[in-house]
Order: structure tokens, then C-alpha cells, then sequence
């Protein structure tokens, strides 16, 4: 049966009073079967059509029920600029609803919020493809940390009550929208005023997709800000919580792990690359050159994922792995000479030039000395007798046993 507005009105205030912060959620989607209902009541909403309803419901709830018609108004005629800014206004009404209430009204919050996000998506979108200016998403960014603040602030409710349990909730929504505009740096912030407040839950008590995604975004910034080992450990918790359902969840966040782990020497298994077609793809040509010593190989691998690698800021630990391919090759001439300790240079100058490597001998030579400076082989080389002296023990350590796994020294 067709839902009118003065339904809705009834129902919203069912809601209210009986504290549903579900439900309250799904009123105010304007995905929900109600809103094409409501919208084909009112053909073209004016505010003035809704004079009469003023008051008939606790405010500020009377004027966002006018707010979430005008919405689904703007949504159903693909008006993205339009809608979202209603829906701004819907939102910055609910907020003061919400600082005066309980944890109850979390679900709400959260849906509002992620809807505002991905109209301002549609909202950017639609105006770039139409060449016109829109900074929906940044809107959108300041209008979520207003909701920060008003989950931090609670200092009334009790703890199971508490509207802090959205906080990381609402962190995870400004995150992704800092990350979708490329303004990573705001994100200092936000993180830094998450630090400070130290009255709020720990983390592990949260929900675990809320954990997750927290996780995913610190170490992301700890990849872009090259701290490598606090990125991999963060990622590594995120994908071992991540739903295993969510499976372009988890591949987002292998798609920045794995290079980590590559570069510690810890190469994926086949049958993990199996369940990630689209991993395997870019990962498995650098992969297999590591494991077999192929230099050029790899270096045709990074011609042709470079457009690939620069977008998704992979180019640099990409091209970082590389000295793992050198190592194995020089580690596969080591072998070859019976592992023995003395190897004369002239053995892995001619390994570079089989691999495809045109260099002449000295500069054979300098790299087997960077390969030793770098810790991926022990010994010294004795360069008037043209020879490496190699450890008689553990002449090429493992990868993760290095100083610094991830660095260049």
C-alpha cells in the first residue's frame, strides 16, 4: 500500500518513541520503496506545500521529513548536485536531534551519513562530466566530522549507550572520503584528535567492520608515508578481520600487503593468487621473476603495469622489490658454484649478461658490493683478486632477518 506523508510523519514518530534506530534508518533512505511513494505525491515539491505539516511532528523532525521528500525528489530526477545539498541539510537538522540523544540513534546516523557520502559521489561525478564545479565530497568530509565530534562529546550517556561507540564508524566514513578527493593530509586531524581523547573504548571492542576499515586506512597512510612495517601490520590485522564474504574488501587490502610481505621475501601462494584473478594478474609476472632470478623479465613487468603501479602508488615498493630478483640471480650463482665461499666476480657478470643485463664487469662488480651493503649477501669482495669472499654460514640471509626488510639499507 502507497505511503503518504502523513504515514510517514506517523511512522517516523512510531520510531522516535520507541527508540528504533533501525528503522529510523530505513525512513530516512532515499532508496526506500516510501520515497518513490512520497515523491509521486508531491510531483514538484515546494516548501510551501508543506506549510500545514509544520509542527504536527516533535521538531526538528517535522522539517526532516520535508528535507528527505525534497531529497528523494531531487534522487528520482537525477538531479545528484541538487539532492545532495537537501540532503546536506537533512543531516546538519539530525544532528541536533542526535547530541541530545543516546546510542540508539547510531544506525540512523550511519545511514544518513552514508548516503550524503555517496550523493556527494554522484554529486562530483555528475558535475565533471558536465564540466561544472563541485566540491561535494570535501562538503561532505566537514559535515562527517561534525558527526565526530558529536559522538567524541558524549559525556552523559552511560558507556552501552554511548554515542562514542560511532566514532570509529564516522572516522572510517571521513577517511574514505579524504582519500576520494586526494586530500590525504587532512586526515592528521581527525587521527590526531581520535589520540587525544583517551575516554573512549579501545578499539578491539568495537564493532569488527568498523575495526577493519580503521585499520585499512591507517595503514594506508602509513604505506603513502613510507612506514612500512606499521602499514603491514595494520593491514595484516585488517584482511585477517575482514568478513572472508568480502571479497573486493580483502583485495584491496592485499593489494597493498602483498608488495609488503614481497619485500621481506614472503612470496604468495598459488592457491591465494587463484581466489584474486585480478591480483594475479598484476602480481604474478613479478612473482615469478623473483623466484627464478628474471631481471629483465621483471623489468618488463614494470614497463607494463607502470600506468597501473603510478596510480595506485605501487610504483616505488614495486621497483624496490627488484633488488630481490637481483639476489635471487646472484644467490642462483652461488649455487652453481657448489656454494662455495669464493665465487669469482666474472661468474655473476655472466650471469647478468644470460639475464638479459648488458653491463660491463665493474659494474657487475658494484652491484654485487650493494647487494653486500644492503645485507641481502654476507662476505666482502676482494677486488684485486676479482673474487667474492662469502660467509661460510648463511651467505644469503632471509629476507625478513635484514635491519631494515623494507628500506634500501
Amino acid at each position: 500500500m502507497p505511503v503518504d506523508f502523513p504515514t510517514f510523519l506517523t511512522q517516523l514518530n512510531d520510531a522516535l518513541v520507541a527508540e528504533n534506530g533501525l528503522n529510523l534508518a530505513y525512513l530516512l533512505r532515499p532508496t526506500s520503496p516510501h520515497g518513490k511513494d512520497l515523491v509521486k505525491q508531491f510531483r514538484n515539491p515546494t516548501r510551501a506545500a508543506f506549510s500545514h505539516y509544520q509542527g504536527s511532528i516533535q521538531s526538528p523532525w517535522d522539517d526532516i521529513a520535508i528535507q528527505y521528500v525534497m531529497t528523494c525528489s531531487h534522487v528520482a530526477r537525477r538531479r545528484p548536485m541538487e539532492a545532495f545539498k537537501e540532503h546536506t541539510q537533512l543531516v546538519s537538522l539530525f544532528f541536533r536531534f542526535f547530541t541530545e540523544n543516546r546510542g540508539w540513534t547510531l544506525p540512523a546516523l550511519f545511514s544518513i551519513l552514508r548516503d550524503l557520502r555517496d550523493l556527494a559521489f554522484d554529486a562530483d561525478s555528475f558535475a565533471k562530466y558536465n564540466n561544472l564545479k563541485s566540491e561535494s565530497m570535501e562538503e561532505a568530509a566537514r559535515v562527517i566530522a561534525k558527526a565526530f565530534g558529536n559522538c567524541m562529546t558524549d559525556r552523559t550517556s552511560p558507556l552501552n549507550e554511548s554515542r562514542k561507540w560511532g566514532v570509529y564508524y564516522v572516522v572510517g566514513l571521513i577517511l574514505k572520503c579524504y582519500f576520494r578527493v586526494k586530500r590525504i593530509s587532512l586526515s592528521k586531524s581527525i587521527l590526531r584528535a581520535l589520540e587525544a581523547n583517551s575516554d573512549i573504548p579501545p578499539l578491539h571492542m568495537y564493532p569488527r567492520s568498523h575495526q577493519v576499515t580503521y585499520r585499512y586506512y591507517i595503514g594506508m597512510l602509513s604505506f603513502l608515508n613510507e612506514d612500512y612495517a606499521k602499514s603491514e601490520e595494520e593491514l595484516t590485522l585488517a584482511f585477517y578481520q575482514c568478513h572472508t564474504g568480502a571479497q573486493s574488501n580483502q583485495e584491496r587490502i592485499l593489494t597493498y600487503l602483498l608488495p609488503l610481505r614481497i619485500l621481506k621475501g614472503y612470496l604468495p601462494s598459488q592457491e591465494l593468487m587463484d581466489r584474486f584473478p585480478t591480483l594475479k594478474e598484476l602480481y604474478h609476472p613479478f612473482i615469478t621473476a623473483i623466484r627464478t632470478g628474471d631481471i629483465s623479465g621483471y623489468d618488463r613487468a614494470l614497463d607494463r603495469h607502470e600506468k597501473t603501479l603510478l596510480d595506485l602508488n605501487l610504483w616505488i615498493t614495486l621497483e624496490k622489490a627488484r633488488e630481490l630478483c637481483l639476489r635471487g640471480l646472484f644467490r642462483r650463482v652461488w649455487v652453481a658454484s657448489q656454494k662455495g665461499s669464493r665465487v669469482p666476480i666474472s661468474m655473476f657478470h655472466s650471469s647478468l649478461k644470460i639475464s638479459g643485463i648488458d653491463v660491463e664487469e665493474e659494474e657487475a662488480e658494484c652491484l654485487v658490493a650493494n647487494m653486500i651493503y644492503k645485507g641481502f649477501m654476507k662476505g666482502y669482495i676482494s677486488h684485486e683478486k676479482r673474487m667474492v669472499v662469502l660467509s661460510n654460514t648463511n651467505a644469503f640471509p632471509k629476507l625478513a632477518e635484514r635491519s631494515n626488510p623494507y628500506g634500501s639499507t
